[in-house]
């Protein structure tokens, strides 16, 4: 199921499916419950992020290429981030370039995004899948100031600003999506690309990173994981390429879609 989350004109928030004609059907049920077709169609309304999260976990340098173009080593253990839940975007919702702790090196990270179906502490890598929900396209913007100039290292800080984490344009069951670690993706800067990589390139791959990060630690449903992103970001280009007002992100994976994002200076 490809499963999405509309706006209504009344304020109401509701989940549907996208029929393999492009038909949207209403659907109940949640990340831990699964999903149920209802026959109904789905109400018209403004695209939502297809979940809530309760949580959003980002992973650092996890692909092979990216790692080379950033300079970095292959870590023993995956390296890990959070983002605040307010950081998500919808599809289609503006990216803002922080004004009142100015940034003016935002970038762009397409990533497959994991998002927790079941709660789970100390799962092993060969029951990994069993815990996924389903998976989206995640963009991890990063305030790359922020986040290497000025923050003594504090990676969160230039991850977490509003609007820096569009999720979308649907949750894709794991049912059509049998292998994470085969499925093309690709960022396009006004119609540039600029990424464009595969999930064989991972690092940890995804059952890896569960199982690390549930290691001692309680992963609720809706927990949000950010696998990482492919080579092509514009901090290691020459010269460097960063987002600026007008500009439009899409961020695409094989099998899932494609998530589109302008770019507006903040507040």
């Amino acid at each position: 199921m490809k499963i999405i989350r509309v706006l209504a004109a009344d304020g109401s928030i509701h989940h549907g499916c996208i029929e393999p004609d492009g038909s949207k059907e209403s659907v109940i049920g949640s990340c831990a419950e699964g999903w149920q077709k209802t026959g109904d169609k789905l109400p018209d309304g403004r695209l939502l992020a297809p979940i809530s999260p309760v949580a959003i976990i980002g992973i650092a340098q996890n692909y092979r290429a990216h790692a080379a173009e950033m300079k970095g080593t292959v870590a023993e253990f995956p390296v890990c981030f959070m983002k605040l839940p307010g950081s998500v975007q919808d599809p289609g919702g503006p990216i803002r370039l922080p004004r009142h702790l100015r940034s003016d090196k935002v970038d762009y990270e397409v990533e497959l995004a994991v998002v927790i179906g079941k709660t789970c502490r100390n799962v092993s890598k060969a029951e990994a899948l069993q815990y996924v929900a389903g998976y989206t396209v995640g963009n991890d913007v990063s305030a790359r100031d922020w986040q290497k100039e000025w923050g003594g290292g504090q990676i969160c800080r230039g991850k977490t600003f509003d609007t820096f984490c569009p999720l979308g344009p649907c949750l894709v069951t794991p049912d059509e999506i049998p292998d994470p670690h085969n499925l093309r993706l690709r960022t396009l800067l006004n119609g540039v690309v600029l990424q464009d990589g595969n999930t064989r390139d991972l690092i940890f791959n995804v059952p890896a990173l569960i199982s690390f990060l549930s290691g001692n630690t309680t992963l609720h449903p809706g927990t949000v994981i950010l696998t990482g992103t492919p080579d092509g970001v514009g901090m290691a280009r020459t010269p460097p390429v960063y987002l600026q007002p007008g500009d439009t992100v899409v961020t695409e994976i094989e099998g899932i879609g494609a998530l589109s994002n302008p770019v507006v200076a903040g507040d």
